[in-house]
C-alpha cells in the first residue's frame, strides 16, 4: 500500500493538488486531512475512476489520516494576501506546521514529508526540529517544495526566448522567497543568459524571485498562487514516488533540504556558508535524497545573488529552528 496524505486538503492548494494526485496509479490510498471540509472534498474525488481510494479526515481525525503514511504533503496554512510577505505568514503557519509535524512523528515517523506551507525557508526547519525532538529525524526524508520557482523560471525563460522549450528545467538554488531564490540562468543552453542585457537579466531574475506577487495582486485579495503551486507540488510528489515506489533512477529536482541529507557532498558548502538548509538540485533515491548535486560554476551575476541570499537564509532558518528549540 502506498498511502499519501495531504494536510490542508480542502484549501486553495490542497484541492487541486488532491485532484492531480488522484490520477496517479502509484498511489493506492489518498488521505485528505483538514480542519474543515475534508470529508466533502474526499467524497467528490472518490467518484473519479482511478486506482486510489480516498478518505476524508476532519479536525479530530489527524491520527487516522496520518497512520501508516508513505508520504505526507503539507500545504496547510493561510494564504498570502496583498502587501504580505512570506515572513508575515510565519506567526500563523508556524504553529500549524509544528502540530502537523508532531502528528507525523507519532503516527508515521518513516514517512517522507513534503513541506509547501510558507515561509518554506522557516517551516522546513520547524518540521526537522520537531522530528528531532521525537527522535525520528531523517534528513533524507524532509523536503521543502520549491518546485514552483523552477516551474516559473522555465515558463518565464521561454517567454523571453521562444526557442527554449517551456519544459526545459532551470536549476534554482537558495531558498523559496524573494532574494533567496537564485535561478542559475547561466546553465541554460545556447548562452541564454549572455544574450540578455543587464536590464533584461535584472527584470527576469526579479520576476522569478517575486512571481508570486503577480498572482497575489491579480487575485486582488482573494488569495495567492494556488493552481500553479498545486501543479508544482504534484510534480514534486510524483517524482519522489517514481523514485521511492517505482524504483526509477536519475530523477532530479531542485528542493530545499537539510544538508545533512548528504553530509559528504555538502560538508565544504556548509563550512563555507554556515548554512544548514539550502535549495539545490537533488537526485532522488529509494530513501528520498540520494545525492545533493554540487553547486555548478555560477556567473559573477549569480554569485552576487547568492551573496544576498545567504544572510537572509540564515535569518529564516534560525527563526524556524528557534520556534521549536526555544519553546518550553
Amino acid at each position: 500500500m502506498v498511502k499519501v496524505v495531504i494536510c490542508g486538503a480542502a484549501g486553495g492548494i490542497g484541492q487541486p493538488l488532491s485532484l492531480l494526485l488522484k490520477q496517479s496509479d502509484l498511489i493506492t490510498d489518498l488521505a485528505l486531512y483538514d480542519v474543515v471540509n475534508a470529508p466533502g472534498v474526499a467524497a467528490d474525488l472518490s467518484h473519479i475512476n482511478s486506482k486510489s481510494t480516498v478518505t476524508g479526515h476532519g479536525k479530530d481525525d489527524m491520527d487516522a489520516a496520518l497512520k501508516g503514511a508513505h508520504t505526507v504533503v503539507i500545504p496547510a496554512g493561510v494564504p498570502r494576501k496583498p502587501g504580505m510577505t512570506r515572513d508575515d505568514l510565519f506567526k500563523i503557519n508556524a504553529g500549524i506546521v509544528r502540530d502537523l509535524a508532531t502528528g507525523v512523528a507519532k503516527n508515521c515517523p518513516e514517512a517522507f514529508v513534503l513541506v509547501i506551507s510558507n515561509p518554506v525557508n522557516s517551516t522546513v526547519p520547524i518540521v526537522c526540529e520537531v522530528l528531532k525532538k521525537h527522535g525520528v529525524f531523517n534528513p533524507k526524508k524532509v523536503f521543502g517544495v520549491s518546485t514552483l520557482d523552477v516551474v516559473r523560471s522555465s515558463r518565464f525563460v521561454s517567454e523571453v526566448n521562444p526557442k527554449i522549450d517551456p519544459s526545459t528545467r532551470v536549476t534554482v538554488v537558495g531558498g523559496h522567497s524573494g532574494v533567496t531564490i537564485v535561478p542559475l540562468l547561466s546553465q541554460l543552453p545556447n548562452s541564454f543568459a549572455e544574450s540578455l542585457s543587464k536590464d533584461q537579466l535584472d527584470a527576469l531574475t526579479h520576476r522569478i524571485q517575486y512571481g508570486g506577487d503577480e498572482v497575489v495582486k491579480a487575485k486582488d485579495g482573494a488569495g495567492s498562487a494556488t493552481l500553479s503551486m498545486a501543479y508544482a507540488g504534484a510534480r514534486f510528489t510524483l517524482t519522489l514516488l517514481e523514485a521511492t515506489v517505482a524504483g526509477k533512477t536519475g530523477l532530479v529536482e531542485s528542493t530545499y533540504v537539510n544538508l545533512d541529507a548528504d553530509a559528504e557532498n555538502t560538508a565544504a558548502f556548509k563550512e563555507k556558508t554556515g548554512l544548514d538548509y539550502f535549495a539545490q538540485d537533488v537526485e532522488f533515491g529509494p530513501e528520498g535524497v540520494g545525492k545533493v548535486l554540487p553547486l555548478p560554476q555560477v556567473s559573477s551575476y549569480e554569485q552576487t545573488l547568492l551573496d544576498a541570499a545567504i544572510p537572509e537564509l540564515k535569518v529564516n532558518i534560525a527563526k524556524g529552528a528557534s520556534f521549536i528549540t526555544d519553546s518550553a
